[in-house]
């Protein structure tokens, strides 16, 4: 049968170095974590391997079945993974990026682990929210000393240990996170779960959580009405006596993206779970939890944010049309070149607070982290879908086809704006910080002004910032506004003292100085998109 055609102007597969990322080197080289660069282009080198990205296409493609009941009508509500899931989670949990840093006494851990979390969420994303969650739950935990003692080296083990068994049989271990409930959403105040004390120091659960992730971790953190007032509880999966907790899992949530992970819907059948912290402040308890989570968030969006940066620029520099690479023509270069920008100042800002969390004894530190932490999960986590949107419509109707992977990207993108707390509930966390913590607003302008002097733009829409923030009229109704204005004036300072000339310049004149459109690729006549671009080649 003879050739009907051939194959021509193809872009060729993309293999590269994840960690080869000069905005990544420089922040981490503005943190205490330097030591950490030789296992960032280990673990860099693998995530943008051949191998791994098979991993990640296989995980989405043969999504995880729920099965409630074993063949001879048994319950056991488990849940099945394509076996290249626990190839993923093996890697995340070896490097640490589950819990070791809670127990790495070296300077810049926490850095060091953000860093790493940043490389990595580049393979996959969905196998990261069981590593996110467990990170986050050793310093809850700790509101509860002897189940610290108990728990807390298993959860910083670097062993992945897969199977449901009695937690302190294992080699490592994995905690989730349970609030939601269909009637309160985000306001978990309005949670019905009741748990009342057995008499042997235990409590017993009954309720319902509309919306429960990785269900086959060994224990959660949940939230339930004790009898005095809202409180925090630690259930496992698997009880003392090596029988299973009664949490059954009803249904697998059917989502946009993040598929490779299971989201459940659970009751609780009088489970059985332990106090952690007092009765009453389980918010107060849980809420270290959800703010480390929500750094991952803007890591996890800026990391799809430079994936997305990256494949378009590859895209573009080996795909012609008109006569010459894409890359080279005026237009895309400005798209692109944007992208660069935006994504370069996310991961930024995300390092930065990174670094707060290995100061913990510095009050300033954490004052700056306590506002930075909401302005930051709000607005990345709000630039990811757009800018998602754009690098697909770099690859034109190649992005469009599954095979791309670029429709995968653009489906997780929103899910970092939703978890722990939608863009409103971010914003008003910022009021809410600034209102009852008004250190926190001194702080943070004390690390924006260090580039005061450095461009008069900046210098602007920060003096513009501070009138707006008297103005208490209708600050409620501001506030996405105003929490897109921090976070700004935030990436700004630190492009202005680190990144390169180009990006700066490039940042400011748009981001600041109105040159800038309401897309993507509108930035000013005379921006140096070959150097920004050259940022985002491998």
């Amino acid at each position: 049968m003879p050739a009907t055609h051939e194959v021509v102007n193809q872009v060729p597969p993309l293999e590269h170095d994840v960690a080869a990322d000069p905005a990544l080197a420089e922040a981490v080289g503005r943190t205490e974590a330097s030591w950490v660069v030789g296992e960032l282009h280990e673990l860099g080198r693998l995530a943008g391997s051949e191998q791994v990205q098979e991993w990640s296409r296989l995980v989405n493609e043969n999504e995880p079945v729920l099965r409630t009941h074993d063949r001879f009508g048994h319950r056991i509500d488990e849940v099945e993974f394509h076996p290249h899931w626990h190839d993923l989670m093996n890697v995340a949990v070896s490097h640490g990026l589950q819990g070791a840093p809670w127990r790495d006494e070296r300077p810049g851990a926490h850095a060091a682990r953000a860093a790493k979390f940043y490389v990595w969420s580049q393979s996959e994303a969905g196998h990261t929210c069981p590593i996110s969650m467990t990170y986050a739950a050793v310093p809850a935990l700790r509101a509860n000393p002897e189940l610290t003692e108990k728990y807390e080296p298993l959860l910083a083990s670097t062993e992945y240990d897969f199977g449901l068994r009695e937690p302190s049989t294992k080699r490592g271990l994995i905690a989730g996170m349970s609030m939601t409930e269909k009637q309160g959403g985000s306001d978990v105040r309005a949670n019905t779960t009741a748990a009342r004390p057995a008499g042997d120091g235990s409590y017993r659960l009954v309720g319902h959580k509309w919306f429960t992730s990785a269900p086959m971790s060994d224990m959660f953190l949940t939230l339930a009405q004790a009898p005095g007032g809202l409180s925090c509880f630690l259930l496992p999966r698997v009880l003392p006596d090596g029988s299973r907790n009664p949490i059954r899992l009803q249904r697998l949530k059917d989502k946009l993206g993040n598929r490779s992970n299971a989201s459940s819907e659970i009751e609780y059948d009088d489970a059985v779970g332990w106090l952690v912290g007092e009765e009453g402040r389980g918010v107060r308890t849980i809420i270290e939890m959800v703010n480390n989570t929500r750094l991952d968030c803007a890591l996890g969006s800026s990391s799809g944010m430079r994936l997305g940066a990256v494949r378009a620029v590859h895209h573009a520099t080996h795909r012609h049309a008109f006569g010459k690479a894409l890359v080279d023509q005026p237009l895309m270069a400005n798209v692109l070149a944007d992208l660069v920008i935006e994504a370069e100042a996310a991961v930024a800002a995300s390092m930065r607070l990174a670094a707060a969390g290995d100061r913990r004894d510095d009050e300033q530190e954490q004052a700056f982290r306590r506002l930075g932490l909401a302005v930051t999960k709000y607005w990345v986590c709000k630039r990811a879908p757009m800018h998602a949107a754009e690098a697909l419509e770099c690859f034109g109707g190649n992005g469009y086809v599954e095979e791309s992977g670029m429709p995968r990207l653009y489906r997780e993108a929103p899910l970092m704006s939703i978890w722990e707390g939608s863009g409103n509930v971010a914003a008003l966390d910022a009021l809410r910080a600034m209102g009852r913590q008004p250190e926190s607003v001194a702080a943070f302008f004390a690390e924006v002004e260090q580039a005061a002097g450095g461009d008069a733009r900046l210098d602007d829409a920060v003096d513009r910032l501070k009138k707006d923030l008297s103005d208490v009229d209708d600050l409620e109704f501001r506030a996405r506004r105003v929490v897109e204005s921090l976070e700004v004036v935030l990436q700004g300072s630190l492009s202005v003292r680190h990144a390169p000339r180009a990006v700066a310049d490039a940042f400011c004149g748009t981001r600041f100085g109105g040159d800038w459109g309401l897309a993507f690729g509108t930035l000013p006549a005379g921006t140096d998109t070959s150097a920004i671009i050259a940022r985002a080649r491998v």
